[in-house]
């Protein structure tokens, strides 16, 4: 008996008494075994719906879904099919109840509030199913499963609608232009939930600076904020910056400002002075910096613009968004292209040049030249040998023993004549090494 509910100990004492008043004291053995058989019929019949009351399985969990995605709560309850409610005998429910809003949305299977978009299942055992299709941000909040026991028994869960981040277009900055040594403040505005963070980067991947005073300044790879405020711009810190916004809720997105620079064209030049000999190609380079985006174009010295033809040849390299390369090929140069040029670049901010001197340098000698000279010597040697044994031998002194009015002589002085002067236009050099011989003997056809 001590181990009974309080209840069933209440029940058994109240069942004794009428018992008493039902049977004499002769009878009061047999009352006493029908009581007692009654007493345990009541007392484990009580007890055992008493330990076989409805009870939850599992906690009813928090749900986080995107908005128009669906939301699901699944509710598992044991030992609710033998279970009486109290007072009118009727089976236990499972109830969905919107618990901030303080409002029924189903018992058991049937919906009960004007939302289309809620259904609820039931495997026709101990699980039941609230799923909302579509979630709006006025679905977000605490929703209880509910069973009408006494005293009743709950269990709650959150649903979180969260919202990607979304760039606000009307409140973020487009892309901006500002000059040289002025300021810029690039604004970027988003939407969702969770509110999104905000966070700046350089597309090309570079330092976005930071100027705090004259002279400190910071450098970062990411800066976080709506506002980004950049002082004292310079050239180099034009380009595109990004604005990305994210909430920890795919995807996150961005938005591209790019960011102009002015400033007067700057014209660098890497070779001033430049050689190059006749016939051969040369190329003239200047280096130039402008925003906005500058007119290029070269001149001679004395204003006549250069055209792009068979000679010459002219082109750009783009190195960024303000540096480019100026190029000037010439091919085959001519005397008349010697000078001076200049590259010239203007934009609408102004103007500026760079002066370039091309001038006229000796034809390096080549192998294949060196040689030619070379055999054309040896062969003027051997006919100048040919001559010399055909004019007869030379004392010690280089005079020849001929008669006077010799015809021989004659005619070995008239070819000696005729072959100096044809060294003499053939060859400067070959005339330096005849000057020793063919000249001597000139004069001694002279002497004769």
């Amino acid at each position: 008996m001590t181990n009974l509910p309080f209840s069933c100990c209440y029940r058994t004492r109240t069942s004794l008494v009428r018992g008493l008043t039902w049977y004499s004291l002769s009878d009061i053995s047999i009352g006493w075994r029908l009581l007692m058989g009654l007493l345990i019929f009541n007392c484990v019949g009580e007890c055992d719906v008493a330990a076989f009351e409805p009870d939850f399985v599992f906690p009813l969990e928090n749900v986080t879904v995107a908005q128009g995605r669906d939301a699901t709560f699944t509710c598992v309850v044991n030992n609710l099919g033998g279970y009486r409610v109290s007072g009118d005998g009727a089976q236990a429910r499972v109830a969905w109840i919107k618990a901030d809003a303080k409002a029924i949305l189903a018992i058991h299977e049937h919906v009960i509030t004007n939302n289309d978009r809620l259904t609820v299942t039931h495997n026709d055992f101990n699980t039941w199913t609230l799923v909302i299709r579509n979630v709006k941000m006025e679905d977000s909040g605490q929703y209880m499963c509910q069973v009408n026991t006494d005293p009743m028994k709950m269990q709650t869960a959150r649903l979180e609608v969260v919202i990607p981040p979304d760039i606000v277009n009307e409140e973020t900055s487009g892309d901006m232009m500002v000059p040289e040594g002025g300021s810029a403040k690039l604004v970027c505005r988003a939407r969702g939930h969770p509110k999104p963070k905000i966070t700046w980067r350089r597309e090309d991947g570079r330092d976005i600076i930071a100027r705090n005073g004259a002279h400190q300044k910071t450098k970062a790879l990411a800066v976080e904020g709506e506002m980004l405020t950049l002082s004292k711009v310079t050239r180099s810190e034009m380009g595109a910056y990004m604005c990305i916004a994210s909430n920890g809720v795919p995807p996150s997105v961005s938005k591209r400002m790019k960011l102009q620079v002015h400033f007067h064209p700057l014209v660098q030049v890497p070779n001033q002075l430049v050689g190059a000999p006749v016939l051969t190609d040369v190329t003239l380079i200047c280096n130039v910096e402008a925003s906005p985006k500058a007119i290029n174009y070269w001149q001679r010295e004395n204003g006549e613009m250069i055209i792009a033809g068979e000679r010459y040849h002219l082109t750009e390299k783009e190195n960024s968004m303000y540096a480019m390369e100026m190029v000037l090929h010439i091919r085959r140069l001519q005397t008349s292209d010697f000078g001076g040029y200049k590259c010239i670049s203007k934009n609408s901010i102004g103007d500026t040049e760079g002066t370039i001197r091309l001038y006229e340098m000796e034809r390096p000698k080549g192998k294949s030249q060196r040689d030619d000279e070379a055999n054309e010597v040896a062969k003027n040697d051997a006919i100048l040998n040919e001559n010399r044994r055909e004019d007869g031998s030379r004392n010690q002194n280089g005079r020849l023993y001929k008669e006077r009015g010799d015809p021989g002589l004659y005619n070995s002085c008239t070819k000696t004549k005729q072959f100096s002067l044809k060294t003499i236009i053939t060859s400067s050099l070959a005339v330096l090494l005849l000057q020793s011989s063919s000249w001597l003997s000139i004069k001694q056809c002279r002497y004769l």
